[in-house]
């Protein structure tokens, strides 16, 4: 089966690629899932669409990934959030709000897929945050939780 990703899927590749998969594969988990479409001729429209925006928002090169994780290692990034008696928060922490904080203490705008949390930030207190810049860059920071 033919099919065109929307989405990164590990070890199948990037948004826009063209891959050929095994029939129950893209038809019972890619498709549902929203990871994937149907490879048609007027798709491939479409392919040009999400290649254009993924490299709008991607990392040129290796050099800029390492200049971005020279910004994102010396920064202090803190966030604050709805929290009840011990620390406990109302709710988690999302990935999309940690990016917001990022940009918001001043760094760059990051692509929140890419981010990898320890677990879910349900309470407060200081966690180790890392984001894969590149194949061969991962940049880490430490991200304060606060009770607002």
């Amino acid at each position: 089966m033919k099919i065109i990703l929307t989405q990164e899927v590990s070890g199948l590749g990037a948004p826009g690629d063209i891959v050929e998969v095994k029939d129950g594969y893209g038809r019972n988990y890619l498709l549902p899932q929203g990871f994937a479409i149907a490879w048609t001729k007027g798709a491939e429209k479409q392919v040009t669409l999400i290649k254009r925006a993924r490299s709008a928002r991607e990392i040129r090169d290796l050099g800029h990934a390492n200049e971005v994780k020279g910004q994102l290692e010396g920064l202090k990034v803190s966030l604050k959030a709805r929290a009840g008696d011990g620390g406990r928060l109302f709710g988690s922490v999302t990935p999309a709000e940690i990016v917001d904080a990022v940009k918001a203490a001043g760094g760059p705008v990051l692509d929140r897929r890419r981010l990898e949390v320890p677990g879910h930030i349900k309470s407060t207190g200081a966690y180790p945050v890392r984001i894969k810049l590149h194949p061969e860059v991962t940049a880490s920071f430490n991200l304060n939780v606060v009770a607002a």
